[in-house]
């Protein structure tokens, strides 16, 4: 008997299904905006189609006078820069510091306590203390994002290693492998994918970090802008810039799936039934 649980879309079924709530969020805004601006021409908060494209046109293709810069590029550069740096020191991180609590059980008993406390604090309610510590500079920002997704990242990376299969671990011993053959060989081409899979699910709290330090203390750089017009109640600029940061962290996703795809493909293999 043919169940719901069994039936699987086809290739443009799926797409077609994933484009069906965002196409069903534009057309509720669209009846919502014209609604809002049939009683007030002058409303705001939901500004229509014209209004947020000539904004587009402004900060994504025209200089501002005062700097020469096109606001969404200079945003978006400065934005990302801080993001990559971040990313980079944090899954270097993750990846020594996980393989080490995974395998070794004197490195989990001394350093596995305070990387599960360092996880649950908020890393907004440290943001003052950065800002105290490293300045109002890029280093405080960098920190933040790096501290609010290392140490969960490093908790997941651990478990995975740990509970790989002890007997992969007892054959390679066996066969004279060292400690370090056994991290390089056994444990380190199972913990890349993982590794790959946790930095998807941290992309969006990094956001929300970066986001958060640069509406606070920075003078560009897309939360920068949001805050900056925020004042202004300019929807017309802050609902393109929203989207633009959603269409970016997208893009991100999409490039670490096809990065684990191409580089580990065993690991996307479909199961036997």
């Amino acid at each position: 008997m043919r169940r719901l649980l069994n039936a699987s879309p086809q290739a443009g079924g799926r797409l077609f299904l994933g484009l069906v709530p965002i196409l069903a969020v534009v057309f509720l805004y669209l009846l919502a905006s014209s609604a809002r601006h049939a009683e007030n021409p002058t409303d705001r908060l939901l500004p229509p189609v014209g209004q947020i494209a000539a904004a587009v046109q402004t900060m994504a293709f025209e200089a501002d006078p005062r700097t020469g810069e096109i606001p969404l590029v200079a945003d978006t550069v400065v934005s990302l820069k801080r993001l990559a740096v971040a990313i980079v020191i944090a899954t270097a991180t993750t990846l020594l510091l996980g393989l080490m609590l995974g395998l070794l059980p004197y490195v989990r008993a001394g350093l596995g306590p305070f990387v599960a406390t360092v996880s649950v604090i908020p890393p907004i309610a440290m943001l003052p203390i950065l800002f105290i510590v490293f300045g109002l500079g890029e280093t405080a920002k960098i920190v933040l994002i790096v501290v609010g997704i290392t140490p969960i990242m490093v908790r997941d990376l651990a478990l995975h290693v740990g509970a790989l299969p002890q007997e992969q671990l007892v054959k390679a011993q066996t066969l004279g492998a060292s400690t370090w053959l056994v991290t390089l060989r056994v444990a380190l081409p199972q913990a890349l994918p993982r590794l790959i899979d946790t930095l998807r699910l941290s992309l969006c709290p990094a956001w929300v970090y970066l986001i958060s330090a640069e509406a606070i203390a920075s003078d560009v750089g897309l939360g920068y802008r949001i805050f900056l017009v925020r004042r202004y109640l300019a929807m017309d600029v802050i609902i393109p810039y929203v989207v633009w940061i959603s269409l970016l962290a997208v893009a991100m996703d999409l490039a670490l799936v096809a990065l684990s795809r191409a580089a580990f493909p065993w690991a996307h293999a479909p199961k036997a039934a």
